[in-house]
């Protein structure tokens, strides 16, 4: 058995790992978008690492699209068998590359424009309703059958609604393997899902590690944070606040604190917009899904059947009533997508404000450093956006508290219990330099086992 690593290998973004047995049957853990405006970007996405029509299996850790992003592509380009996931990654999934779609038909169209020349997208609306018809959605906390001698085994990784570890158990003749992949790992004690439990034991495992060179701040900070944030834009400045943030998990989380601070009477008088029609129908589908929901939802929902609805909120679905916000000088919140900034309707209101000292911008996760989100973060005096320069003005906050990804110390707890079994740990959605690190720190943990494999990197596993 062997381990091809196609995606996520010392990038935060891609996730696209295949396993071949040694009687030839192939599993694919994840198959995930590159997001980004480098020149990686357009090779990684548009070519394979390997033959679709030979992929016997599909396996979903989770529904972001860098985990998902090019199921239809590959659908598209041969792949027949069984895309396997837990039953909310199936529903987010289902509005989520159908906006995959629709944003790359744009794109497409765009740059068709720019450049003269005829440019495709690398799927469409038809390649997705194609993949979701091979969609098979399966519940937590359960063995399913893969193929003969393989089983599945998927637990709440707490990362987004539906996420999941993914466990495989694998007989080959008289031999049997544990293989593991974590997907990406949530954080204990957020709000809504309920906290990552740990994996069963395995012989080998694939672990992200994204945080893995830092700790995060405290929830309490978090909100005291959010409060002086809003209290600074909006009331003192009489400006705008503008939070690019995932369609999903992340803006369903700030609206949730928002929905609360508005309970308790803590929130500053102050409009919410949500920019945002994906969002919009995520929120829907979690409601849909309260199988995943933690205690301390389950008990709000008995002060408030809407967790996600308060007075001053207003979801936004036209277009018209998006562009209609660049134009007003009312102080309010707009959330929208994407969470990097770079693509969506949150670009359009950078674009229009970033150079308005009244207005702040604040990243609520982490955004690649070639991205628009990544280099605010890195404090961007000037943005090229829409073809122009555009100076910085606005302030820009970062608060990690709020990301859905587990720190350092939080995924080495997440896999404490596999240090007695593991033959190998491969550290996976990472930049390289911040992945050395955290291979030192699980190394004075024990863990003396861990590779950092780099894209196309191959191991034979014994």
């Amino acid at each position: 058995m062997k381990v091809k690593f196609c995606g996520a290998a010392r990038e935060v973004t891609g996730s696209c790992h295949l396993l071949t047995l040694d009687n030839g049957y192939k599993i694919l853990l994840d198959c995930g978008l590159y997001q980004g405006n480098d020149d990686l970007a357009g090779d990684f996405n548009r070519y394979w690492e390997f033959d679709p029509k030979e992929i016997d299996c599909l396996i979903l850790s989770h529904a972001h699209i860098d985990h998902t992003g090019r199921v239809p592509q590959l659908v598209k380009d041969g792949f027949r068998g069984e895309i396997l996931c837990t039953h909310a990654t199936r529903s987010l999934c289902s509005i989520m590359l159908a906006d995959s779609a629709h944003i790359q038909k744009m794109d497409a169209r765009y740059q068709s424009k720019k450049t003269g020349e005829k440019v495709n997208p690398l799927y469409s609306s038809h390649d997705v309703r194609r993949a979701m018809s091979q969609f098979v959605g399966l519940s937590y906390e359960r063995w399913h059958y893969v193929a003969k001698g393989i089983r599945v085994f998927f637990r709440d990784a707490g990362h987004i609604l539906g996420s999941a570890s993914v466990t495989l158990e694998i007989k080959e003749g008289r031999k049997k393997k544990m293989f593991g992949f974590t997907g990406d790992i949530g954080r204990p004690m957020r709000p809504i899902l309920r906290d990552p439990q740990p994996m069963p034991e395995v012989d080998y495992l694939i672990c992200e590690s994204t945080y893995g060179h830092k700790d995060h701040s405290s929830a309490p900070a978090e909100i005291e944070e959010l409060i002086e944030v809003i209290q600074k834009t909006c009331i003192e400045k009489k400006g705008k606040l503008l939070i690019p943030a995932f369609s999903i998990g992340r803006t369903q989380e700030i609206l949730y604190m928002l929905d609360q601070l508005v309970t308790y009477h803590s929130m500053p008088k102050v409009k919410v917009y949500v920019d945002s029609p994906l969002a919009i129908n995520a929120t829907e589908i979690f409601g849909m899904h309260p199988e995943c929901f933690d205690d301390e939802l389950n008990d709000y929902l008995e002060i408030d059947p809407n967790p996600w609805g308060f007075k001053n909120l207003t979801y936004v679905r036209e277009a018209n009533d998006s562009k209609a916000l660049n134009y007003s000088d009312e102080p309010c919140i707009i959330i929208a997508s994407s969470g990097m900034a770079d693509a969506g309707r949150i670009r359009h209101h950078i674009y229009h404000h970033i150079s308005k000292p009244s207005t702040s911008v604040l990243i609520v996760g982490y955004c690649s450093p070639n991205t628009t989100g990544g280099r605010l973060r890195d404090g961007a005096k000037m943005l090229k956006l829409f073809g122009e320069r555009v100076p910085v003005h606005a302030t820009t906050y970062v608060m990690d508290s709020f990301s859905a990804h587990a720190d350092r110390y939080e995924i080495t707890g997440f896999i404490r219990n596999q240090f007695s079994s593991l033959k190998g740990l491969y550290l996976v959605h990472g930049n390289y330099d911040k992945q050395l690190r955290f291979k030192e720190f699980l190394n004075g943990f024990g863990f003396d086992n861990v590779e950092i494999p780099d894209w196309t990197d191959e191991y034979e596993l014994e």
